[in-house]
This record gives structure tokens, sequence and C-alpha cells, in this order.
């Protein structure tokens, strides 16, 4: 799950926000509409070829400083902001428009009003989670850990997509088309149960990864002593040495990415036999899934190992680890010592972030994160109009269409592959601005003076939520972002892409701009989502979501041929020193971003009918394309956030993201790279998948 790092309060909500405006920004300057590359964020003394994101970004770099709320900054971030903000208003009218109870209205309102009242959590300290900690300070048996441990088990979103499964138990579930009957919803379990980011925060021998664990061992034993519990820093060591054991038997991300593996089928009684340990009747029955007769297991070797853990760990281990769980899970929305202990390990160590956002962002954040479709359709009522929602769908068209010629100009697929793949872009379906339809939240009780409720109803809403659409026919038109979202997703098995309204303005996307900065901002966005619809991971799913390999074994040949050059060009590249990307792991976002600039160019010079581009500010359409493509990646990181990201993102740092354009035979033309620069690759050594 997304977990939200802070806390709320209490009071009359109207009375809150109508009186106490500092907690919310009354009027906060916009960021002006784009009208084509941002020229003053360009580094013109840098030579393209030697430096193509400094070349587009470096007086940005130079003069932009990380806020001390944020591990980055960057063009997305800006975005965020303006998203937070537009939600923030429609928070403040909720509030005052003193919604009936039980309207969506009112929980908005509610939900942030009971994380702004600090003075109600702080009075209240560690009570409100006080059942859950006696429940697990209760357990004498395994049949009782195991109940207790089915009981939290909670619903994650899509693991094709990203999600790190960051778990108060020990596995995750998720409900999607089944990988071989697309038709109907299935279940799916996935290794859980760490707290830090990747696995290798727990197993990697350098110096910095032992003083990190050394660190996280301090902040279990702090969280713990705040929870009055005798011998925390006895306890905390056996937390880190239990979680230190389950690392060992998940499998890493770059694993993780081959879909194929995660294809297995278990029933109750495969549990039993191929993962004994955990009681799994027990844990199943406590879950609610007593009776699923069948479950895709992600990972069955995690599994398997996990559960040979629960038999072999003492019982009191496990029980230090449920409670160190729930305390770190749930701290943010407890009293102030919580709260800060929790942000002062995950912020400051983890990704260097000196300060936590103002409180009501972090109040935004979680009335988006527990009730998005609610505000979300508030959002695009007020901020997306018909006209900007018929303007982006044109541009996702003729972005299909170029793919289109793309695919059936390529000479490497075979016939039946082409056509597949031509029928699989034929049925896509493209989410444009915001659903079809809407989650009701009518089953999800708010309350204003009630933080840590609201937070576990909403977990739970969410798990039933899942639980009831099991077996039911699949929505192929369901979305998994909401409108006021900053991001893009591929849904590979709903054949689908999801554009929210969010990302679909300056400065990715804006009318008034030139043809050549949408095609190289927005455009190459939108290219990036559809080319995943046939990367290694979306290659392996059909026209109908079924995993299903539809490729010739040459196809598959050429593809990793092409797909392990690229993968050693990201490999040299070093985020820091002595820290290289991970080409395998990072390869389908990579793919993606070739694919996407590639197609996007197509696009575009498709869309000048023949005729010739118009210079602006004196750079031809191309230039203006290539940099507005380089724009899209101007970032900043701090080095823990950096870190983080290279052992625990499928998605390479930013910098290297924009230099890929030296895989494209129109950059060298557009900005005369030629031999002896650094990007420069012989036309041989360029990656042209598609």
């Amino acid at each position: 799950m997304h977990r939200l790092r802070s806390s709320l309060t209490l009071a009359s909500t109207a009375v809150l926000l109508a009186t106490a405006p500092t907690l919310l920004p009354a009027q906060m300057p916009q960021p002006p509409a784009a009208q084509g590359i941002v020229l003053r964020n360009m580094d013109r003394s840098v030579k393209p070829g030697n430096d193509f994101y400094r070349y587009a970004n470096g007086s940005w770099v130079s003069r932009t400083t990380i806020p001390a709320d944020r591990a980055e900054v960057g063009v997305f971030t800006t975005l965020l902001n303006k998203s937070r903000r537009d939600v923030a208003t429609l928070v403040r009218q909720a509030a005052q428009a003193h919604a009936p109870a039980g309207s969506n209205e009112r929980k908005i309102a509610d939900l942030y009003a009971s994380y702004m009242d600090t003075n109600t959590l702080d009075s209240l300290g560690l009570k409100p989670l006080r059942p859950e900690l006696s429940q697990v300070n209760a357990i004498r048996s395994q049949r009782q850990l195991a109940a207790v441990l089915g009981s939290l088990l909670r619903a994650d979103v899509d693991p094709l997509n990203d999600t790190n499964f960051h778990t108060i138990n020990l596995f995750g579930l998720w409900t999607s088309p089944g990988f071989s009957s697309p038709a109907d919803y299935a279940v799916y379990l996935l290794q859980g149960g760490l707290v830090l980011p990747s696995r290798q925060y727990y197993l990697d021998p350098s110096a910095h990864m032992r003083q990190i664990r050394a660190q996280y061992a301090q902040h279990i034993a702090a969280m713990l002593r705040l929870a009055g519990y005798t011998q925390p820093s006895a306890r905390a060591a056996r937390v880190l040495a239990l979680e230190q054991a389950i690392a060992k038997v998940q499998v890493s991300l770059a694993d993780d990415e081959i879909v194929q593996r995660a294809n297995n089928v278990w029933t109750p009684a495969d549990f039993e036999a191929k993962a004994p340990g955990l009681d799994w009747r027990t844990y199943f029955a406590a879950a609610g899934l007593e009776h699923q007769q069948d479950f895709y297991v992600w990972q069955p070797s995690a599994f398997a190992g996990v559960s040979a853990l629960v038999a072999s760990k003492p019982l009191a281990a496990w029980k230090d680890w449920l409670a160190f769980h729930l305390l770190e899970e749930y701290g943010p929305f407890l009293s102030q010592p919580f709260a800060q202990e929790t942000f002062d390990f995950e912020g400051k160590v983890l990704t260097g972030v000196p300060q936590q956002p103002a409180r009501w962002k972090r109040a935004v954040d979680l009335v988006n994160a527990y009730l998005g479709d609610a505000v979300g359709q508030l959002y695009v009522a007020k901020y997306f109009p018909p006209q900007a929602k018929a303007a982006a769908r044109d541009m996702v068209a003729h972005l299909i269409a170029a793919w289109h010629q793309r695919l059936e100009a390529l000479t490497w697929l075979a016939p039946a592959t082409k056509a597949e793949a031509i029928a699989k872009l034929d049925a896509i379906y493209v989410g444009v601005g915001y659903p079809e339809t809407w989650k009701d939240y009518s089953a999800y009780v708010v309350k204003p003076d009630d933080l840590l409720g609201n937070v576990w109803r909403a977990q739970l809403w969410k798990y039933r939520y899942n639980l009831d659409r099991i077996g039911k026919p699949v929505d192929r038109h369901e979305w998994w972002m909401e409108p006021q979202t900053v991001n893009a997703v591929n849904l590979p098995l709903q054949d689908a892409l999801n554009f929210p309204a969010a990302i679909l303005q300056p400065p990715f996307f804006d009318p008034e701009a030139p043809a050549a900065h949408n095609y190289g901002a927005i455009g190459t966005i939108i290219g990036h989502e559809i080319s995943h619809t046939f990367d290694a991971e979306g290659s392996a799913f059909d026209a109908q979501g079924r995993l299903r390999n539809w490729w010739t074994a040459a196809d598959h040949q050429h593809f990793d041929q092409e797909a392990k050059a690229l993968e050693e060009q990201y490999d040299r590249y070093q985020a820091l020193p002595g820290l290289h990307v991970n080409g395998e792991q990072t390869i389908d976002e990579d793919i993606a971003d070739l694919g996407g600039l590639m197609a996007a160019h197509e696009a575009y010079r498709d869309s000048l009918d023949g005729e010739a581009a118009p210079r602006v500010d004196g750079f031809t359409g191309d230039q203006q394309f290539f940099i507005a493509f380089g724009q899209n990646w101007g970032s900043k990181a701090r080095p823990a956030a950096l870190r983080s990201q290279v052992l625990s993102d499928p998605h390479a740092p930013a910098q290297f993201r924009a230099d890929t354009v030296r895989n494209a035979d129109a950059w060298y033309k557009a900005f005369d790279v030629t031999p002896g620069e650094t990007l420069y690759l012989p036309s041989d050594k360029r990656v042209r998948i598609w």
C-alpha cells in the first residue's frame, strides 16, 4: 500500500478550514502556462552531444534548491504541487458546503479534519492502536499467530506497475484479471513484510548499508520504547534479524519483473504441500478467503521460505515483528512522538529529507489516497473542461497512428507476430482524463475525530472491495489512477492505458504551445505508455489480456539482443560514486522511453503534413522536440533518495532517461552530433527496437 507519513486533527471541519487559513493555502500563485521549451532552463554552453540532459536543463539544475520537505524536485513536482493546491481548494469548498452526513463531500472534509486535529491525536497517544497491539500480545500459539497474520492481510495496487509491497503482513493481495482467464477477476498473493526500500538494504555488506541497518535498529527500538515495550533494543535486534531472514528468501526486483514466473496457480492444498510452516487454513479463514479455491502466487520461493520461517523462528520474535510493523504502519496517524520518530527515519535517513511537508499537504495526500475517486469527480468538474479532454484525445490518436505505422514498417517481426501486435494496438482502451465509472464509498465510514479509525476502515474498505469482485466479470475500462494523479499507466491485463487529467496540462501539454513542444513533452509520455504494450512484460499478454506467447523464437531473439544492448548502455551510467544503474532492473522503462521518443517524433513529423516546421527562438522543429523531451526529465534528488531509487525502482534516474536521445538518428542530425562527443554512438550501436 502507499503509506502516508504524517498525522491529523479534530474540530468542526467547516470551522477549522474557514477560521484557520494557514492550514490550507488560501490563494497560491499558479505556474505559468507553457509556451514551448523553457530557454532559461537550458545551459547552451554544454554541447548537446556531450551531455544532453545538462544542455536541456543545466541552468535550472544550477539555480534550483531542493525544498526542505522533499527528496527530489523536478517538472513532475511542479504539477504535483499544483494538484495538491487544487485539491486543497476542493477540500475547503467541501468543508464550507456543510454537506449532509454520508455524502462524498462530507467524507472528504471529515477525513481532512481528522488529520489536522493534532490536539486530539496528542491527547489520545497510543490508545487508538492498543486493541491491535493487545491482540498481538495475546498470541500464544502458531495457530493464533496465523490468525492475526491473516486478519491483517490487505490489498495493494498493481505489481505490474512499480508497486513495492511494504505491508504490515507477510504478504500483499491484489485482484485483477487472471493470467489465463482474463474475463474474470482473480486473486494474486505477493511477497511483502519489509520496511526498508528493497532487499538490498538488508543484504548489502557495504559500510553505507550497514550504517543504515544500524540506524534502522535504533528506530525500531525507539518506536517500541515509545509504545512502552521493555528491552526495546533486544526486541529491535530480533525484528531486524527476522526481516533480514525474510529478505534472503524474497525475489529480487529484476527477477520479479519476469512476469511468466508469476504464473503459478495454487490451491489451498498446494500451500500446505509447497509452503509448509504457516497454518494456511487458519490464515485464509482469518483473511476472509476460506472459500477461495485458487490463487496466483507471484513468488513461490518467497512463500515457501517465509512459511518455513514462521515455523522455525521463535514466536516471541514474530510478536515483536508484528508489534513494530503495526507501530510503523500507523505511527504517522498517532500522537506527535510516533509521527516524528517515523519521519526521522523514513524521511531523514532513507531519503535525506530534513523537514516534513506542511501538514495540509500531508492531509491532502491522505484524502487523495483513501477518497481518490470522490475527490476526482470534483477535480474534473472544476479543472478539466471537455475541450481539454478533446485536445488530449486528439494527441493520443496521433500517437496510436504513429505506432501503427511503425509496427507496419518493422522488418524483424514475423508476419503473424506483427498481425497480433497490430490487433492488440487496435483493441487497446485509452482512458483520458477520468474514468467512466466512479468508486462507491457509501460503505466507508469517516469520522472527523478518529484519524486512525478512518485509516483502518479505509484499508478494510479497499480490501473488501477487492474480495467482493473475485470471480466477477472484469471491467476492462477500470482505472488504476485518480484524475488528480500526476502520472500515467499501462495496464497489460486489461490492454488499457490511463492518462489522468492532472498530467494533461502545462508544462507537459498546452494547446497554445508549438506542436514540437507538445509532441516532445506529453507525446513522448503517451508514446512511452503505448510502448509498454510491447515491451518484455507487455508483450507477454495478448489483445485479450491473456498471458500467452504470441512471438516466434526469432522475434524473441532479436528483441532480446536489442534489449541487451540498451541494458549495457544503462549499466555504464553512474548515479553516485560507485553506484551504477542496473540495466536489467530498468530495462522495460528504458525501452518505453526509447519507443515513446521514436513514435512521438514520427507523429510530430506526420503532423506537419509536409510543411516546414516553424523555427521558435532560433530552434528548428526537431531541436524543439528533443529539447522538450529532455526538459521532461529536469530533476534534482538528494543522494539518499537517489540511492534508494537505483536500488528499488524500475525507472532509471532522470538524467539518464533524457540521454536516451543518443539512440535516435534524427537527434544526431538536429544537433550535428559528431564522433568524439560523449553521447555519440556509431549508427550500428544505436538501439532500434521499435
